[in-house]
């Protein structure tokens, strides 16, 4: 078993790619990290490219030949960064695993810091970039997403988004992530039981390329975060989600039809043209329908199946038991 997997997802980062490595090889080659682990030290870098249309594969494979801890899996198209992590989680052999995004605004240095904040009794340490060298148009809607995330989750970590991130290899085992939940795994980390913290860490102005950012994730980012609320709170008992909106829902529409019957029994008023018996039907009606609709969740996620979220194209240097992990011979 490597000590350390390094995870790399990455989307049309050519420039960028060669200084990574070299960065990241040197930050590898550190005593303060090798005195972290009992000898011997191993480690391996598992570049994971989603897609990407500028050659960024090419010259990864023009690397790896003199580089044995470096390894490619290449999709057949952009999937997503979610997907991009959670192949090089599947892949990734260590003990110990770390993400860092492939764009150099993290720095490789900061590895040994929170992997030694990790061995000192967390899961997950997840890095703050606490002085962030991004234009506004990132940092606001950054700061308003840790905000309000921070506000529904109770969990005080500054950086939520953060790509340099060290786990202990049991959490990465139990993640199950979908759609964009990269953004949200301390908080599912946190639901499982996992400590959790962050650390500042150095952030870098980008030299190369674009950033993947848009303001077209801010909508599919608001989904994914309602869909984390669920499935860390409701996602084993379902039943207690709609059920209890079915009930509240039953409870005020009979109230309201009682209410209606009453006054017709009791003071002879009409009924056929009063508005607020169909708001009483209406919500009976709804009250069933969430309440069988909990029902059905119940029985669903008992026997939910998985399913892989990305298409391998090629994969390069992974051993047997990765490329079966990750669904593709090597």
């Amino acid at each position: 078993m490597a000590s350390l997997s390094v995870i790399v997802p990455l989307l049309n980062e050519r420039e960028s790619i060669p200084e990574l490595i070299d960065q990241l090889y040197l930050a590898m080659q550190e005593p303060e990290l090798h005195a972290l682990f009992p000898a011997p030290f191993s480690f391996e870098i598992i570049m994971v490219d989603d897609g990407s249309t500028d050659g960024s594969n090419r010259v990864i494979e023009g690397i790896i030949e003199s580089k044995p801890e470096l390894r490619l899996i290449s999709f057949q198209r952009n999937f997503g960064k979610t997907a991009a992590l959670s192949a090089g989680f599947m892949a990734a052999s260590g003990e110990y695993i770390c993400t860092i995004d492939a764009d150099l605004q993290d720095d490789p240095l900061a590895i040994k810091t929170l992997l030694k904040k990790l061995i000192d009794g967390y899961d997950l340490v997840s890095g703050w970039k606490q002085n962030r060298k991004d234009p506004l148009s990132k940092t606001l809607p950054s700061k308003l997403f840790n905000t309000v995330t921070r506000l529904f989750t109770g969990i005080t970590i500054h950086d939520f988004n953060c790509g340099l991130k060290v786990y202990r290899s049991e959490v990465t085992r139990r993640l199950e992530l979908h759609g964009d939940m990269h953004r949200y795994i301390p908080v599912m980390a946190e639901w499982m039981g996992f400590r959790i913290t962050e650390l500042p860490v150095n952030h870098r102005e980008r030299q190369f390329g674009t950033t993947k950012y848009s303001s077209s994730r801010f909508l599919p980012g608001l989904f994914d975060f309602l869909s984390v609320l669920f499935i860390t709170r409701y996602l084993r008992r379902p039943m207690h989600f709609f059920g209890m909106a079915g009930l509240g829902s039953f409870l005020l529409g009979f109230a309201i039809s009682l209410y209606v019957t009453l006054d017709k029994i009791l003071l002879h008023k009409p009924v056929s043209n009063r508005p607020i018996l169909f708001l009483g039907i209406l919500l009976l009606i709804l009250g069933v329908q969430l309440f069988s609709t909990g029902l059905l969740g119940e029985m669903l996620s008992t026997s939910s199946s998985k399913g892989s979220a990305f298409t391998i194209r090629k994969t390069l240097n992974l051993t047997a038991s990765q490329a079966e992990a990750i669904g593709s011979a090597d």
